[in-house]
């Protein structure tokens, strides 16, 4: 029991470290954002930021004996990653796999675009689990979630790549014995062959860690990498592929069931509907991961704006 206790104290000491780290990071940026604004000011620009509900909903299906990651949708693969984990909690005694699972999940994300450089956001998910022995689940909110996004350096025609950084943490909601905090952290090259922007080429990282507030339970690191290009016709339709190489640890509960590590392909699309000034009107998403049997999953993005520039 001590050693029990000990694990979980160790790994609430970890994810209470990257929360602070990552709200204090999310602080910085603002305040680079914010001198940012200052300087646009003095130049005679616009300082109002955007601010919208950046509303995306998701739909995905995973295979049996898996756990979906991927490009990831935090609060989608939080919630899966909950399912998953309860489903094999109380089937562990007949040494059973994981089942199938799907899920829909509804991010409800207060965004501010600082600058052109800078993006903060805040909110909430609700999401609805199941699988072929449960049914679904009853809709409910299921987690919240934090993050920022910003260009660490932007090319200004120049021959440097601008260099995106974007940080999410994902809470399951109530924090129970098997919850999750999920940290998403993706850093992404953006090399554009013209001035304004509308075709290049991408290459980035994505690194995401999962803590389970369980002392028997383990989810190793997943990594992707990935390259990709995009395109904007010039009546503001915007398409981007990324492709990419996913490595997931594998993961653990108790002595009963074991999610094998694997090395596998990602692939992404997107396709959106930009304004002439880049804001997004409406997107869709779709992502095939083999974790190691294919998981699908598609995203509709339809933000609701209250101020936009």
């Amino acid at each position: 029991m001590q050693v029990a206790v000990t694990l979980r104290n160790r790994r609430g000491a970890r994810s209470s470290t990257c929360l602070k780290a990552a709200l204090a990071g999310a602080i910085c940026i603002y305040f680079t954002g914010f001198a940012f604004t200052k300087d646009d000011d003095d130049n005679g620009a616009s300082t109002t930021p955007n601010i919208y509900l950046d509303l995306r909903t998701s739909y995905a299906r995973v295979p049996v004996g898996s756990l979906s990651i991927g490009f990831g949708n935090p609060a989608l693969v939080t919630a899966l990653q909950s399912l998953a984990l309860f489903r094999a909690n109380t089937t562990a005694a007949g040494g059973l796999t994981l089942p199938s699972a799907q899920g829909v999940v509804v991010d409800v994300p207060m965004t501010i675009d600082v600058t052109d450089s800078v993006s903060l956001y805040a909110g909430v998910s609700a999401s609805s689990t199941g699988t072929a022995l449960t049914g679904w689940s009853p809709g409910a909110i299921t987690s919240w979630h934090i993050g920022f996004q910003a260009d660490v350096y932007k090319q200004n025609g120049g021959s440097i790549p601008t260099l995106t950084w974007q940080s999410t943490i994902t809470q399951v909601i109530p924090n129970g014995p098997l919850a999750t905090t999920t940290f998403n952290n993706i850093f992404e090259f953006d090399y554009a062959f013209d001035k304004d922007g509308t075709r290049g080429w991408l290459a980035g990282v994505q690194d995401v860690h999962v803590e389970i507030g369980h002392p028997l339970a383990r989810l190793h690191p997943s990594i992707t990498g990935y390259v990709g290009a995009y395109y904007q016709w010039p009546n503001n339709w915007k398409f981007t592929g990324r492709v990419g190489v996913q490595s997931f640890g594998g993961a653990q509960l108790s002595n009963f069931v074991h999610v094998a590590a694997f090395t596998k392909p990602v692939l992404r699309l997107d396709l959106d509907r930009m304004d002439d000034n880049d804001n997004r009107l409406f997107g869709v998403t779709a992502e095939i991961m083999w974790v190691p049997a294919p998981a699908y999953r598609v995203t509709f993005r339809t933000p609701l704006y209250f101020v936009r520039n």
